[in-house]
């Protein structure tokens, strides 16, 4: 099976893979586990100063980057994936980094997982001029409701995110299951707490029932735990979560 390929568009291609390229996101790039590649967009410039961007129509601040050296760029990006530079098969879809995007759940997460890969184009300045986006049938897709200062950042989220999830790359094979939003255990609940060594800590134990050896318990006890912070800090989880039990 081809490993899972990423695709990055950029103007900073320095960024890359910059905190990818350690611990076992690193390893696993290095093993051969995942591929990285990165195409620098100002490579795909009309002009000797390698413009990118152009003012809005209809006034506004700021800049946006520009429809033909855009597209050059992704028409780059669907050559490489049918060529098959890293032996992947078939083409990825296009995700643009945005605010206004599809919110990055560890559903959409598991499914990128499950694919060939992705090709993901990294915005700057105010955006990506609307009409490239919709030539290339690109989805668009938010890693939370804040600004960034561009899509870079984002990009690293989403591939930290997927690349974990591949076979291989983490130790052990349960982890991914029993985190805040794992697939099978506790149901999209919120992590419970963690605890180790020293049992006694500055006066503070770890709770009895995590060195008892009662497994039933202990499953018991981070079930409780698990629902009374998700209840606590993100009321629409538990909302969701209460509904889908109910």
């Amino acid at each position: 099976m081809a490993a899972w390929r990423s695709l990055v568009l950029t103007i900073f291609p320095e960024m890359f893979p910059g905190p990818l390229g350690q611990s076992l996101a690193g390893k696993a790039l290095d093993k051969g586990l995942w591929a990285l590649d990165v195409l620098d967009i100002r490579n795909f410039a009309r002009d000797k100063h390698r413009s990118v961007d152009d003012t809005p129509f209809g006034g506004g601040a700021g800049m946006v980057m520009r429809p033909d050296v855009v597209d050059a760029a992704l028409s780059a990006a669907r050559e490489s994936w049918s060529g098959g530079a890293t032996g992947s098969e078939g083409e990825a879809p296009v995700l643009y980094l945005s605010p206004r995007g599809r919110l990055l759940t560890q559903d959409v997460v598991r499914d990128l997982a499950a694919g060939p890969g992705v090709t993901l184009l990294c915005g700057r300045y105010e955006g990506v001029d609307e009409r490239v986006l919709e030539a290339h049938g690109t989805l668009e897709v938010s890693v939370g409701d804040y600004i960034l200062s561009g899509g870079e950042t984002a990009a690293l989220v989403l591939m930290d995110a997927v690349v974990r999830l591949l076979p291989g790359v983490m130790g052990n094979a349960d982890s991914p299951g029993e985190e805040s939003f794992g697939a099978e255990a506790f149901e999209g609940l919120l992590e419970y707490p963690l605890y180790t060594r020293p049992a006694d800590w500055q006066g503070r134990p770890v709770p009895e029932v995590l060195t008892s050896g009662h497994h039933e318990n202990i499953r018991r006890w981070r079930q409780a735990r698990a629902e009374e912070i998700t209840r606590q800090r993100r009321p629409d989880l538990w909302a969701r979560y209460t509904k889908d039990k109910g």
